[in-house]
């Protein structure tokens, strides 16, 4: 009677199962796909039955470095993560052999694939695109595994050194031709302004004293010994037509 009591209870272990609320046990019985049970307590019979658990919750890949020479010939090196979950854990476990190893291997012959399309200058202004088309091409891939991949990003873009250089010379020729096209478009509205306060002292010839009693405030400093005034030309034409 003990005995049967040992075996009942060792049987009862074994057939007993728990699952977590965020996993779920796909059972197999006599190796034909029974389905997928949980969250909660549940039985299996035992030796006939075997579970195997998935987990649902979102997985983040580290995609390791990938050498990739990009449509303009510029050899990079570029890493990238991806977020994925398992929405059908019978497919998971029955349609692939190891559906981590494969999204990763498919997420890094894709990397390599989209940024070999594409030039430098894309790659590095234009992220929000490569990872959208990166997105949809490895979640096209992993659906039959019953994976969903929600987001892949491009996280560090690595560029030799002569290539750094030449991007450095780059923006430093931009932003001197920005300098210059500012300095000119100054130096126009300035004579722009001058004309019109030309025309506007031919006018009005008080307008021209004003306009040196001002400069005259501002030479004229608190430790200046030297003060600079200037004559009007008009002041001198009498003493200019009497010689």
């Amino acid at each position: 009677m003990t005995i049967l009591l040992i075996i009942a209870l060792i049987v009862l272990i074994n057939a007993v199962r728990i699952v977590k609320e965020y996993e779920r046990g796909v059972i197999f019985r006599l190796g034909r796909l029974v389905g997928a049970r949980g969250p909660g307590l549940f039985f299996i019979i035992p030796v006939i039955e075997k579970m195997v658990k998935i987990d649902l919750r979102i997985i983040t890949l580290d995609v390791p470095v990938q050498e990739v020479i990009t449509k303009d010939n510029v050899p990079v090196k570029v890493n990238a993560v991806c977020y994925f979950r398992v929405m059908n854990p019978e497919k998971a476990v029955v349609e692939v052999e190891d559906f981590m190893m494969a999204t990763s291997q498919i997420s890094q012959t894709t990397l390599r694939s989209i940024l070999g399309q594409s030039e430098l200058d894309e790659l590095l202004s234009q992220r929000e695109k490569i990872n959208t088309e990166l997105q949809k091409i490895i979640d096209l891939a992993t659906d039959p595994w019953g994976v969903k991949v929600s987001r892949v990003e491009v996280k560090d873009v690595q560029l030799p050194a002569d290539m750094q250089r030449a991007i450095a010379r780059q923006a430093e020729a931009e932003r001197d031709r920005r300098a210059k096209i500012i300095h000119a478009e100054g130096e126009y509205q300035a004579s722009e302004k001058l004309t019109a306060a030309a025309k506007v002292m031919a006018q009005e010839p008080a307008a021209v004293q004003l306009r040196y009693l001002q400069t005259l405030a501002e030479i004229a400093t608190e430790n200046n010994s030297i003060t600079v005034f200037p004559v009007p030309i008009d002041l001198l034409k009498a003493f200019m037509k009497k010689d």
